[in-house]
């Protein structure tokens, strides 16, 4: 009787082990993909009521702590603002795939389009999209060579703080510019 009890314990022992050594590539193309996921962050918050209300605050200048004002620094989430501007461009018709990355002075955006959309209606799209969507400051770059897409992605992991990542950007958009470009600020948006 312990005989069988053992024999099972060990079987199950190793079946369960082989079951946890199956396929890694498959675990690595998950992480890859979930690190990708631009709402990774948010999927554990519950942000229905924060995205319902309006945001509102109200400072008398004797509230603020005066040497943690001088060091504010105001940010925005660039995953964030990289998601809303390739979500907001696949809602046109003619858009099948986008890529959006956003630096902390770049928007670069490479997409792969329908032939029945023109190149230079594409780009206008592309960049008023993302010009309605980012601070005055930023350079806005377009692109409907979808091999660049890879270029882009490969920049998703990357901080501000990175060493030399100027490098890939500077020769992203240089690729970039020989594709229309639409607009690149706010101000020639002049309906």
């Amino acid at each position: 009787m312990k005989n069988k009890v053992l024999i099972s314990i060990v079987s199950v022992s190793i079946l369960l082990s082989a079951c946890a050594h199956t396929d890694t590539s498959t675990g690595e193309r998950e992480q890859v993909l979930d690190q990708l996921d631009p709402n990774r962050e948010n999927k554990t918050q519950n942000t229905t009521d924060i995205n319902d209300k309006f945001g509102y605050v109200n400072y008398k200048r004797d509230q603020l702590v005066q040497d943690r004002e001088d060091n504010h620094v105001a940010s925005i989430n660039r995953v964030e603002m990289a998601d809303t501007i390739a979500r907001l461009i696949l809602r046109n018709e003619g858009f099948n795939q986008v890529a959006a990355l956003v630096t902390d002075e770049h928007v670069l955006i490479a997409y792969d389009r329908d032939e029945g959309l023109s190149p230079e209606v594409a780009a206008d799209i592309a960049s008023k999209t993302a010009v309605s969507v980012m601070p005055a400051f930023y350079d806005v770059y377009v692109t409907d060579n979808d091999t660049l897409i890879p270029d882009i992605q490969s920049l998703h992991n990357t901080t501000t703080s990175s060493m030399n990542y100027n490098n890939t950007i500077n020769r992203i958009i240089k690729e970039m510019k020989k594709s229309p470009q639409g607009i690149k600020h706010k101000e020639d948006v002049m309906d």
